[in-house]
């Protein structure tokens, strides 16, 4: 008799699973479409009218030397060798002038220094930022608050708040996409929002400095890893899927309030549909030789950020809202002649064939195009071939998506230490950014912990004056 009764159990428990597996199916399709539409990623309206619609941030770990690229200090170079307020101490020494030639580019006559020839060309696109300042003069510390507005907490990246402000054009993608070597996930994650807006980071970081995408031929695209399922085809996973989303809703409504299962529904399903959506999008193959030339691919030292480079715009075309790009090795306490040539080397192609790439196709007016590091470089040397953090004062700059072009905008001392004139602190600079998105920082906010939290804290000021 119990031999029986477990017999007819296991039945009845199979025969439910059967049951709940066709349910699910049932379900599921005929709500996919009316689901998609309710997706957290879906575009959603800004406070008012935006001057830009994606962003492409071009983050340059280690902090460039400003004094050496985009801030020309004629007094740091009359006073090379000379002891400086700026000296001093176990790692001070004495002013060091930059190496490097600068001379005034396009109808605007920004001055450029010679490393940067070709992001030089587009002297009338840029917009510099030569007042910036940050609170710490740590690399951890100084990228979390520049990815976060803090060094203190864990907070949601610039990235995701975009992300959860405006959601995405296209819900097949993820919003916000991080590629090469962005450091730790911090800083692209989400923290207290919803999982869902958080980075997804593309292609295999390589050992040492460098972030590559394990490519063969440069007309390859990247590998993508998981993207492919060994095991069933799409119509297999299709039933898989709608089985176990039917158990999380199921555990959904009896609790309400899940935030962990709501982000794995999201995520099981915005990864379902990246299958078909991401080789297409990385795949390149397709791209002229003029094009691949262009950005600098398959030509050595820049080929690397010239793949980044390409796929941002490839991504920005899809309709994917926040695009990163990293590159890595800006930490010049010696060496700095040699390294600066090198990375400079790295970038300068690329930037510039994204920047031309984007014009062309009526892009770059509704693409804000962020460069950065963390902080920049004393004027004074370290052991006559090197320069120390700095981040009282330095320069960053943007391009497209409504700021001025062929524009200066702030100024730091002669010898370029700190900022003077248009100081733009880490929080300023956020509240422009969202702006520019047709955000307003001091409402894009999201309650947590009782209080309602936001990208600037209880800072931040839209510098108007680079408002095109």
């Amino acid at each position: 008799m119990k031999k029986h009764s477990r017999r007819s159990a296991l039945k009845t428990i199979s025969s439910s699973f059967g049951a709940l597996a066709f349910a699910a199916m049932a379900t599921d399709h005929a709500t996919a479409q009316e689901k998609k539409n309710e997706s957290p990623l879906a575009p959603q309206p800004p406070h008012f009218a935006p001057r830009a619609k994606h962003v492409i941030f071009l983050s340059m770990g280690g902090a460039p030397s400003h004094v050496d690229t985009f801030d020309y200090k004629p007094q740091l170079t009359k006073d090379s060798g000379k002891a400086g307020k700026y000296g001093g101490g176990a790692r001070g020494g004495a002013l060091l002038g930059s190496p490097w030639k600068f001379n005034q580019h396009g109808k605007s006559g920004l001055w450029i220094s010679s490393l940067l020839p070709n992001i030089a060309k587009h002297a009338d696109e840029l917009c510099l930022m030569r007042g910036m300042n940050c609170d710490q003069p740590n690399h951890a510390q100084a990228q979390t608050q520049t990815h976060t507005g803090t060094f203190q907490f864990i907070r949601p990246s610039m990235g995701a708040w975009s992300l959860y402000g405006l959601g995405t054009e296209n819900t097949d993608l993820p919003g916000f996409i991080v590629l090469g070597q962005s450091g730790t996930a911090i800083n692209f994650g989400s923290a207290f929002l919803p999982a869902i807006f958080q980075g997804t980071k593309i292609g295999n970081e390589a050992r040492g400095r460098a972030s590559r995408f394990r490519r063969g031929a440069s007309d390859e695209p990247p590998q993508l890893p998981d993207i492919k399922n060994p095991h069933f085809d799409l119509k297999s996973q299709r039933i898989q899927l709608d089985f176990v989303q039917q158990l999380n809703r199921n555990k959904l409504n009896r609790e309400k309030h899940q935030p962990q299962v709501e982000g794995i529904i999201q995520s099981l399903e915005l990864a379902y549909r990246m299958q078909t959506t991401m080789p297409q999008l990385v795949d390149t193959s397709e791209e002229t030789r003029a094009t691949l030339d262009m950005y600098g691919i398959g030509d050595g030292p820049s080929d690397d950020f010239g793949k980044q480079c390409l796929l941002g715009r490839r991504m920005i075309e899809h309709g994917v809202r926040f695009v990163e790009l990293s590159h890595t090795g800006w930490d010049h306490h010696n060496n700095l002649k040699e390294s600066m040539e090198t990375r400079c080397g790295e970038i300068d192609r690329p930037i510039a064939g994204l920047l031309t790439d984007l014009k062309r196709r009526d892009l770059l007016k509704d693409t804000l195009i962020i460069w950065a590091g963390e902080f920049g470089r004393t004027p004074h040397g370290l052991g006559g071939d090197g320069r120390d953090h700095n981040h009282k004062g330095y320069t960053t700059w943007m391009a497209g998506g409504g700021v001025k072009g062929g524009f200066s905008y702030g100024a730091t001392d002669p010898h370029g230490y700190e900022a003077v004139e248009g100081r733009m602190h880490i929080h300023d600079w956020h509240a422009t950014i969202l702006h520019l998105l047709g955000l307003d920082h001091e409402k894009l906010t999201y309650r947590y912990a009782g209080r309602d939290f936001r990208l600037t804290d209880v800072y931040g000021k839209v510098a108007k004056e680079i408002l095109a």
